[in-house]
């Protein structure tokens, strides 16, 4: 008798505040609660990104600096690796939509490259950024098929976030 069970018996988690609350990993990889959304969460959690980068460094300039924020960028690229991995392992699907530390570090990494920025450019950025992540046209969906786990997750937004600041590049020379 075959002891694993069927894929219909299969239970996913419900994301909910009381997963996220479960543990650190899933706190940040659901954005603090912005990917808990029920519609778009992905859009939601990237403007919390937006948001976040914004006041924080208008709040307190002298930490949140370019350098600082490059440093905050890297590190959270990793621990992102590390939360959305072990998040994606608990709701038992490798990259749930309720998972939106990537785009939180993606727009944080587009606004760090064009800031200052007033506010209508910083609103391109977001649409031509979210663009690139819910279409993902070649090459990012390569790396959205070839990576998994929190590589997988983190690193696809990382590159839309590069083909987005092309965009700002090859707009701002016209």
């Amino acid at each position: 008798m075959n002891s694993t069970p069927a894929a219909s018996t299969v239970i996913t988690v419900k994301p909910n505040s009381g997963f996220m609350l479960s543990h650190p990993a899933h706190m940040i990889a659901q954005g603090f609660g912005s990917g808990l959304s029920k519609i778009m969460p992905g859009t939601f959690g990237t403007l919390f990104g937006w948001l976040s980068f914004s006041v924080l460094t208008l709040r307190w300039p002298e930490v949140f600096s370019p350098l600082n924020w490059w440093i905050i960028i890297v590190a959270g690229f990793f621990v992102g690796v590390w939360a959305c991995d072990k998040t994606g392992r608990d709701l038992g699907v490798a990259d749930h939509g309720s998972m939106v530390w990537d785009e939180v570090i993606a727009i944080w990494l587009v606004m760090l490259f064009i800031t200052p920025a007033d506010l209508w450019t910083q609103f391109y950025a977001f649409l031509i950024f979210r663009f690139f992540d819910m279409v993902k046209p070649p090459p990012i969906n390569y790396f959205d098929r070839r990576f998994k786990g929190g590589m997988g997750v983190m690193f696809d937004d990382i590159v839309a976030a590069f083909f987005t600041l092309l965009v700002f590049a090859i707009w701002r020379t016209i």
